[in-house]
């Protein structure tokens, strides 16, 4: 099993040098990948359920995975995940082609459908229906990215006689969410799922996947489904085999939560596997 890093595009670590430092720490220690979280804004003052206080910094994922891109050589790069209804797809198709040839096909777009209505309302996007919005948004993208000639006509978003290069030579898309509408997209429009949890919650989630992918269809263009999980039970080398022994392809994990130093907490943390 596999360990990336979340969590470091925000929080006492956005400065350039520690993110830099923190980046080829991260690559050295041995671990996968490194995750970059979104919110535009946030809630103030903080109601539930919002993450976080709203005078956290929190970087733009994609801007922030650019600078750790330059800053690695193997580190694989995923957002954690970007909010998609609240972007423009045909812009966000643009960014994503421009960061992966840019890591040499290190990225993986992680898409979310959002849930703080109050950061919908400071965009400008409708908050009823944005799963809806999300599935069609992947297509679009996709289409963007893979279609000779791309055209794609859906409710929220259609164009035709264009043409967008450089496209991703590895157009990767996790989905992270645990309702039934967000393990079908998982199944039917993303190589990977993102969950989060502890290793019951986990085993409570892969059940649910196992019985949806009876009654689903998915395309074989997107291979196995990678399982993805951002740890939330307290981790020792138990509790690590727990996940592992799950089938969980990669263990993604907060070094900052922990309470000691962020350098021992990543070095402590990779020697669980």
């Amino acid at each position: 099993m596999d360990m990336g890093v979340q969590g470091l595009n925000m929080g006492d670590t956005v400065a350039p040098a520690e993110t830099l430092r923190l980046a080829e720490l991260v690559e050295q220690l041995g671990y996968r990948s490194w995750w970059a979280s979104e919110h535009v804004v946030l809630p103030s003052p903080r109601v539930d359920p919002s993450p976080s206080e709203p005078d956290t910094p929190i970087l733009d994922p994609l801007v922030s995975l650019g600078f750790v891109a330059a800053a690695t050589t193997r580190l694989e790069l995923g957002t954690g995940i970007v909010i998609l209804p609240q972007r423009n797809p045909v812009v966000l198709a643009k960014q994503v082609a421009s960061l992966d040839v840019l890591s040499n096909g290190r990225f993986t777009l992680g898409v979310g459908a959002g849930y703080l209505h109050q950061e919908f309302a400071a965009v400008g996007a409708p908050f009823a229906g944005r799963g809806q919005r999300t599935d069609e948004y992947i297509d679009a993208m996709r289409t963007l990215w893979e279609a000779p000639a791309p055209a794609f006509e859906g409710k929220h978003v259609s164009f035709s006689g264009i043409d967008a290069h450089p496209r991703p030579s590895n157009a990767r898309i996790a989905v992270g969410g645990a309702s039934d509408g967000a393990l079908r997209r998982a199944l039917t429009r993303g190589n990977a799922w993102i969950g989060i949890g502890t290793p019951e919650e986990t085993a409570t989630n892969l059940k649910r996947i196992r019985r949806l992918s009876a009654m689903t269809e998915r395309p074989e263009s997107l291979g196995a489904l990678e399982i993805n999980i951002v740890a939330t039970a307290e981790l020792d080398a138990s509790v690590v085999r727990q996940y592992e022994d799950l089938g969980v392809d990669q263990l993604i994990v907060f070094p900052s939560a922990i309470d000691m130093p962020l350098d021992e907490a990543l070095a402590k943390l990779i020697a669980l596997r």
